[in-house]
């Protein structure tokens, strides 16, 4: 266990490494409008592509600081069940375990075990933090690793991903003040949600 954990912390450190050239063109091309059009507020930001689960990092200017796979909510949609942050895991269903699409002005934090987040939608209980293994029957750490995207589906909606990529590149950039996360939907195409993207294609 301990030598697939290292294999799972170079491949997320491998993606950093790399993540110096240049995004997907929808991916750059969406940081650029948001930038542009002045939506991003001057703040660091990270997009997720829910339809690739992977996460992308931007510091304020637009320029691509880091990407990383991520591990998102079981069920497919991009909406939150209304009132479902207030409800216990146990009773939330599975078909409900989604991760919402849209604009969240994001805001650091910490959960019920103490560790530090990024809450992405505080009303919905949506938050981004490192994957947690204490579920070997969920592989969490196998899913990440994979080279396809479908086992990428096993959260309660929260954003999983890799801890040292967290510590590199999702702490310096919304772990210390609030920013930007845009979480691009998965039923719909991104200018359906933004506006300024009608022309990020």
């Amino acid at each position: 266990m301990k030598r697939f954990t290292s294999f799972v912390l170079c491949l997320a450190a491998c993606s950093a490494a790399v993540a110096a050239a240049d995004a997907p063109a929808e991916i750059a091309q969406f940081a650029q409008r948001a930038v542009a059009t002045g939506d991003s507020a001057q703040r660091p930001f990270a997009i997720v592509d829910k339809r690739n689960a992977r996460v992308f990092v931007f510091d304020a200017d637009g320029r691509l600081r880091g990407d990383a796979p991520v591990l998102l909510g079981l069920a497919r949609g991009d909406r939150s069940v209304p009132g479902i942050g207030e409800r216990k895991m146990s009773e939330i269903r599975p078909e409900e375990r989604t991760t919402p699409a849209g604009r969240f002005v994001s805001e650091p934090g910490r959960n019920m075990q103490g560790e530090d987040i990024v809450w992405v939608d505080y009303g919905a209980a949506v938050s981004m933090h490192r994957v947690r293994a204490t579920e070997k029957s969920e592989r969490r750490l196998e899913r990440l690793a994979s080279p396809g995207v479908d086992d990428n589906r096993i959260s309660y909606g929260c954003i999983n991903v890799p801890a040292d990529f967290y510590d590199a590149y999702v702490k310096p950039a919304l772990g210390a003040s609030r920013g930007l996360v845009y979480v691009l939907p998965e039923t719909a195409p991104a200018a359906d949600l933004f506006s300024f993207a009608a022309h990020a294609r």
